[in-house]
């Protein structure tokens, strides 16, 4: 990829908007980020804390080629974070 596209965008199309997943009390809204040649394991969490609305982004190293596969990894990921970390994962 040249310096211009990593600086200024372009190649891949950008990914449509993912809707939001409730679990356990928390939204998950996946989304994988482009990669060469796949779709890094990416999404958003966020949950009401004390009246505010708390938001984490969780990046993951694992790439994945397909999209479909990648947003169901991102929301899997996720899941596993609130199972293991619940509310402390905005710490």
């Amino acid at each position: 990829m040249s310096i211009w596209k990593k600086l200024f965008g372009g190649g891949a199309a950008p990914q449509p908007a993912a809707e939001a997943i409730e679990y356990e009390g928390f939204r998950i809204i996946p989304q994988p980020m482009s990669e060469d040649g796949g779709f890094r394991i990416c999404a958003i969490i966020e949950a009401e804390v004390d009246g505010d609305t708390r938001t984490h982004r969780l990046i993951r190293a694992d790439v994945i080629r397909d999209a479909d596969e990648a947003r169901e990894a991102s929301v899997a990921k996720a899941k596993q974070m609130i199972d293991q970390q619940g509310a402390g994962i905005f710490s």
